[in-house]
């Protein structure tokens, strides 16, 4: 077994990027503290296509060295918005018929491997605060909450990772079903 280098793997560049077309989500990122949450969720967008990244509240926006240190270049092919208020954020994707998702505990989520993407045309995921997650006048807006399942002994998983899993089973999910076709 050899490990590829990075001239092997073929890569887009930017450019090409921003003119290929994208997996219909949009990430929400509701009051985000951690810029290296911030940094990871951007490069996690460019690695599976994903539309856009919407940055709310107190979520620090680029150019920032510290978004810099995890996002590795990807605040320059990953297009970003930014909000005053996450509600402004859900206010605009509503009028572009998005489907809004919070990836929240509620007593009527979805568990995450239930949840199918392929019933709605665009998706919008909500990912919130790393203490207080999303905030209860947000997921009040959402269409729906989608919770990860987890069996141990902790409540919830870091933002970037929980984006990471959220944003991975939706594009498998979705490209599944082009594949099928």
């Amino acid at each position: 077994m050899r490990k590829l280098a990075n001239s092997e793997l073929n890569r887009i560049g930017v450019d090409e990027f921003k003119r290929i077309k994208k997996n219909p989500i949009v990430i929400i990122l509701d009051n985000i503290r951690s810029m290296n949450n911030i940094g990871s969720v951007f490069r996690t967008a460019d690695a599976f296509l994903i539309e856009a990244v919407y940055l709310c509240g107190i979520t620090a926006t680029p150019p920032n060295k510290e978004i810099h240190k995890t996002a590795l270049g990807a605040t320059e092919s990953v297009d970003w918005v930014y909000f005053s208020t996450t509600n402004e954020a859900i206010e605009e994707l509503k009028t572009k018929k998005y489907h809004i998702f919070a990836v929240e505990q509620t007593d009527n989520s979805i568990m995450l491997n239930d949840f199918n993407p392929n019933a709605y045309n665009k998706v919008a995921f909500i990912f919130g605060n790393e203490i207080n997650g999303v905030e209860i006048e947000v997921v009040e807006k959402a269409d729906g909450c989608i919770e990860i399942p987890q069996h141990g002994t902790k409540h919830s998983l870091n933002i970037s990772v929980s984006a990471g899993i959220v944003i991975w089973d939706t594009f498998f999910k979705l490209n599944k079903k082009s594949q099928n076709a």
